[in-house]
């Protein structure tokens, strides 16, 4: 009897150790939580290396939807089970930035303005479509066969999506009249030429694959072909079509989010989104009008010194001078190319950790370059052997100034987005937190941040390029007047336009695109300037705290060795190191 009751004895040990703590409950709702992403978002599980959703893409359905949002509220109530009690401080904040995350999705998705608006002038899945080979490893016979698949399906996403459109157009929920002049192009260029011309046909052009024969490589070509022209073509043609027949006889004449049914609770809840604050719009705007006060006075200085006797005078013969000015696409990369680089042999000096992967440079689409941005960051995926890339604007030409490339340069490759991003994707942070935190706050503030950073690392030799680094400053601080000037004022585009003409050196043309940007796209641009102005914030604190034990390489480091987090997550983190650097 001893010896059974030993024996059981002995068998419950291990199970009573093997109990259920908090940190495994978390543990098991982060893992579950990240099986279910990547079902629900195939083409990035495919970058991700799962190849378990390879013959799929995205639903975009509104009954997909809905099963995504049912499934995020499910994690949403087990992650409150959990709490916090028993968790360590990394549990914490994981578990904070997961439900931050969560709630987000699900709190946008009561708003039937994000439900059923699906473009802005920045983005479109007829965009995301076209560049989806940017993201996919092409390897094999395996890899083609899956794109290839995927091409075959976009009928049913198209047709999702212009469903949903044409909800939209009923219920009133479209974009103002005055951001969609050249909106029907980005949808038709995509598709114009022949198929081998188009962005889809690019994997076909690469060297051919070891594992497919010179046969079967002409065949998967003449098959690429065919796809892209029978099944792609007619789709984008379907859209496009909606688009000019429907969609613009119906677009909105006002060009505040307010004008849309529960538009200003929607915009509310971007704000709150994009800033990861309570800010109200009011506090916001005043915010902006405060730093557009201070950089114009910044602005007005480096005009005197530079020998103009107005900052009107210098910023008019910095954009009439064609001395400053690229005569080809070649050129304006080439000179983008040589800042990247400068700037890569600077990086040691400001941080401790660099990230492994590295990042290309690329013309932005020319199907998209005309009503776009100046230029935008892709991240890379090291899984799928991916770089990251820094896309350039190289279409208008005469409205692409090379004073503004070192702050350009600096946000959108090194160190901004691609330091930033790059390294979260090799940070030991759950696989969530490595690939789908974005906080726009945070992320677009670190790259603000990083323009700013670019005055001690020496980027802006010269006044012109001062100047554009201010301009870019200027862009900023007046997206906070802008964005809620229209969106919680009342103010239009045209008076959002003089605005940005009567205190940046922005461009005619990339002016009109920005603005475009913030009244298709409520909120988003708000994020820039907060974030900026919190790790600024934050870096002050830490020098009066540590004086000259600041080390501003190990600063930079600590900003970044979670990843993108809400603002004021950031802020526990960054007193967290305060208080162990003075313990060192």
């Amino acid at each position: 009897m001893r010896k059974i009751l030993s024996l059981m004895l002995g068998l419950a040990a291990p199970l009573m150790a093997q109990a259920q703590t908090p940190h495994d409950d978390l543990t098991k709702v982060i893992d579950d939580h990240w099986a279910w992403w990547l079902s629900a978002h195939p083409v990035d599980a495919t970058a991700r290396g799962v190849r378990t959703y390879d013959d799929r893409i995205y639903d975009m359905s509104l009954a997909g939807r809905a099963a995504q949002v049912k499934a995020e509220q499910g994690f949403v109530k087990r992650l409150e089970a959990v709490g916090d009690a028993g968790l360590n401080d990394a549990d914490r904040v994981n578990r904070a930035v997961l439900l931050w995350m969560l709630q987000d999705d699900i709190g946008g998705e009561a708003h039937m303005a994000e439900r059923l608006m699906l473009f802005t002038t920045y983005y479109g899945w007829h965009q995301g479509f076209s560049g989806m080979a940017d993201g996919l490893p092409f390897y094999n016979r395996a890899d083609y066969d899956s794109y290839l698949t995927r091409l075959s399906l976009y009928p049913k996403q198209n047709g999702d999506a212009l469903a949903i459109t044409r909800q939209a157009i009923k219920g009133g929920y479209v974009q103002p009249c005055s951001v969609l002049g050249n909106y029907a192009d980005s949808i038709s260029g995509i598709v114009a030429g022949k198929p081998e011309e188009t962005r889809f046909y690019e994997p076909f052009t690469r060297t051919r694959p070891r594992d497919i024969s010179e046969a079967d490589w002409r065949t998967m070509q003449a098959r690429a072909v065919s796809v892209i022209a029978d099944v792609i073509t007619p789709e984008y043609r379907k859209w496009h079509d909606l688009f000019v027949a429907d969609y613009l006889p119906h677009c909105r004449k006002s060009d505040s989010a307010a004008s849309l049914p529960g538009g200003a609770a929607w915009y509310a809840s971007r704000v709150r989104a994009h800033t990861t604050t309570d800010l109200t719009p009011d506090q916001i705007h005043t915010i902006g009008l405060q730093e557009v006060a201070r950089i114009r006075a910044r602005m007005d200085e480096v005009a005197a010194k530079a020998g103009y006797p107005s900052r009107t005078a210098f910023i008019t013969h910095l954009r009439d001078d064609p001395r400053y000015y690229a005569k080809t696409p070649e050129e304006l990369l080439q000179v983008a190319a040589r800042q990247a680089k400068a700037i890569d042999g600077l990086l040691p000096r400001y941080f401790g950790t660099l990230p492994r992967l590295p990042y290309g440079l690329k013309a932005i689409p020319a199907a998209e370059a005309e009503g776009t941005t100046t230029a935008y960051y892709m991240p890379g995926a090291p899984e799928s052997g991916i770089s990251g890339t820094y896309f350039v604007n190289t279409s208008k030409l005469d409205q692409r100034p090379f004073w503004e490339l070192p702050a350009l340069t600096a946000h959108e490759a090194v160190p901004g987005h691609h330091n930033q991003i790059a390294l979260q994707q090799e940070l030991p942070l759950p696989p969530f937190r490595k690939y789908l935190a974005g906080f726009t706050a945070y992320v677009e503030g670190w790259a603000l941040y990083t323009e700013y950073l670019g005055e001690e690392m020496g980027l802006y030799d010269t006044p012109e390029k001062m100047m554009g680094r201010l301009s870019y400053e200027m862009w900023r601080a007046c997206r906070l007047v802008v964005d809620t000037g229209i969106h919680a004022k009342g103010w239009d585009k045209a008076r959002a336009v003089a605005f940005m003409a009567d205190n940046s050196a922005l461009s005619a043309a990339n002016i009109d695109a920005e603005v475009n940007r913030y009244i298709s796209w409520p909120g988003q641009a708000l994020g820039y300037k907060l974030g900026e102005i919190r790790i600024r914030e934050l870096r002050a604190k830490a020098e009066a705290a540590l004086g000259p034990k600041f080390d501003l390489r190990r600063f930079h480091d600590a900003v970044l060795a979670q990843g993108a987090v809400p603002l004021t997550v950031l802020d526990s983190q960054i007193d967290g190191w305060i208080a162990a650097e003075k313990a060192r």
